[in-house]
């Protein structure tokens, strides 16, 4: 009998421990998973903002290449309108008449103001994302920074080698092409 209770407190103990191993490598695997969560998170977050800096990068030159454009075309035909009217004050009104008339058949629409509005309110847009998907990152930083430095749970990831994040884009770059005041010059 003495024997059977032995074998039964062998079992016992191995149970206990096995539980223990199970219950300590959940916890590992829990942690695990919750910080690559956090970290995949952190890393769309940088993407987004990336990605939204390059288009502001691709944005700037091609619409002041486009409003640079129209107003040279704008100025172009201003000189071909005060052309018309010089030939009309001459008394050549069939050379003004058909001079405006080219003019407006080609260049119904003279709006560069347009364009320039259009490109204010597509860097607003632009820098109204990149304003919005860095505090995204932040926040996702501040939620892995405050899951890695929590206990018990700081124990376990720092066994696993990971450690805080700092928050790589809560400063401004200011470099020349992000700054578009004097590319209309």
């Amino acid at each position: 009998m003495e024997k059977l209770q032995k074998i039964k407190l062998i079992i016992i103990i191995l149970g206990i421990v096995l539980a223990f191993v199970l219950l300590i490598s959940m916890i590992f695997i829990s942690n695990y998973n919750s910080v690559v969560r956090l970290e995949e998170e952190i890393n769309e977050s940088a993407g987004n903002i990336e990605v939204s800096q390059k288009r502001r990068m691709d944005l700037i030159p091609n619409y002041v290449d486009s409003v640079q454009d129209y107003k040279k075309f704008e100025k172009e035909t201003l000189e071909e309108i005060t052309k018309a009217r010089s030939q009309s004050d001459n008394g050549n009104v069939e050379g003004a008449a058909k001079t405006l008339s080219v003019v407006v058949e080609k260049y119904p629409d003279l709006k560069s103001s347009e364009l320039y509005k259009n490109l204010q309110f597509e860097l607003a847009t632009t820098e109204n994302d990149i304003a919005s998907y860095r505090r995204a990152y932040n926040a996702d930083v501040k939620d892995y920074n405050k899951k890695i430095k929590s206990f018990p749970t700081n124990v376990i990831l720092n066994i696993m080698g990971y450690e805080s994040k700092d928050f790589e884009f809560t400063k401004y770059e200011n470099n020349a092409i992000d700054s578009p005041g004097n590319l209309f010059e």
